[in-house]
């Protein structure tokens, strides 16, 4: 619908945008032309960046029952799948994972609720750094990007002292037990992905302190942007943590890179898509890279995703495992730092385009 204001105003609106605390407040204030203020303005071109259409590359399909239920040959068969999954893609879909779809829909519709609170309740979440147990926002840290992003956010922590707000009603029973079966997920994942490792079964778990590791369990909300050639949702980026979890309101904006190429990612009805994140690269020396991964924005529909970070406990050193690491044809590639150190050096902006934890690379910070 065309905007009635003066042009002078629509004009010092795009570049001075309202002031609002969320994307969702903006698109639905009584103000708001089919222009996006020029702030929310994302100049990278995307469309210059190839995207992939290859029918026959598609992300890995991982059955988990299988881990837990089958012949040691099955077992084997997947582990394999494993391994290829978490090198040549660095994710990979879940299937037949124990958590339900009904518990999937009620944590989206809880945190569609929360989204959908006056922007006065949700202030009260507001945080400014990254270990705040609860943070609710848009955009990201304005000293790093230059363009505020088309999304609003609410993280918590839910593990290993469960965090969440008080508002709306239920949500914080939903977000406990949806914590929680994701992290018996994660828990079978890491186990199968020792072993896909060469290692014993336990390693990972011992060595990222993984009984009292950091779960963060966040939502970002995508409102329907008029303009969506010139926004963008999150820009490329790298998880931190060893595994990530991530579901949607099924629509779609997720893309991950593979082979130089952005391919669109379609989770599948009742499917968990999973990452591989920093801290797993770290502890395989580089085997299982991390993978790049960007939301983009649509002019249709509002699009929610749901993600559940998993990582080490906050003051575990995090180094690769010995047994993938020698002075000769597999060098040492990562610098030891506690999953802490690491979280407070991200904020700063100095792991820039990735983490950049080689000694070499290290040496300048």
């Amino acid at each position: 619908m065309a905007s009635s204001i003066p042009l002078d105003t629509l004009k010092a609106s795009l570049v001075h945008p309202p002031k609002v605390t969320s994307v969702k407040a903006l698109v639905e204030s009584t103000d708001f032309s089919s222009l996006i203020p020029s702030f929310y303005t994302f100049t990278h071109n995307l469309h210059d960046e190839p995207i992939s259409d290859d029918p026959d590359d598609s992300i890995p399909i991982i059955d988990i029952s299988l881990l837990v239920s089958s012949t040691p040959e099955e077992q084997s068969q997947v582990i394999h799948q494993l391994t290829k999954a978490c090198s040549d893609w660095g994710c990979f879909m879940v299937i037949n994972h124990g958590v339900s779809e009904s518990l999937t829909k009620a944590m989206i519709a809880s945190f569609q609720e929360f989204f959908d609170l006056p922007e006065e309740e949700k202030k009260e979440y507001q945080g400014n750094h990254v270990m705040d147990p609860i943070r609710c926002g848009t955009g990201f840290n304005p000293s790093i990007n230059k363009a505020n992003l088309w999304r609003d956010f609410l993280k918590c922590v839910t593990h290993p002292e469960f965090h969440s707000p008080n508002k709306p009603a239920g949500f914080s029973e939903i977000a406990l037990e949806f914590s929680k079966r994701n992290q018996e997920v994660v828990t079978v994942l890491l186990k199968a992905i020792s072993k896909s490792l060469g290692l014993e079964e336990s390693y990972i778990d011992k060595a990222a302190n993984f009984e009292l590791g950091l779960q963060l369990l966040a939502a970002n909300y995508y409102p329907a942007c008029p303009e969506p050639e010139k926004a963008i949702g999150i820009p490329s980026h790298y998880d931190h943590g060893l595994l990530t979890i991530l579901v949607n309101n099924g629509v779609s904006g997720l893309q991950v890179k593979h082979k130089e190429k952005w391919f669109n990612v379609n989770i599948h009805p009742n499917a968990l898509f999973v990452q591989v994140a920093d801290h797993l690269e770290i502890l395989s020396n580089g085997k299982y890279k991390s993978i790049a991964h960007r939301a983009l924005v649509n002019n249709k529909a509002t699009r929610m995703s749901i993600a559940l970070a998993h990582g080490p406990s906050l003051d575990t050193v995090i180094r690769p495992a010995p047994e993938l690491a020698d002075n000769e044809s597999h060098p040492l590639m990562y610098v030891e730092m506690t999953y802490r150190e690491f979280l407070e050096l991200q904020q700063t902006g100095k792991l820039r385009s990735k983490f950049r934890l080689n000694s070499e690379q290290c040496k300048a910070f």
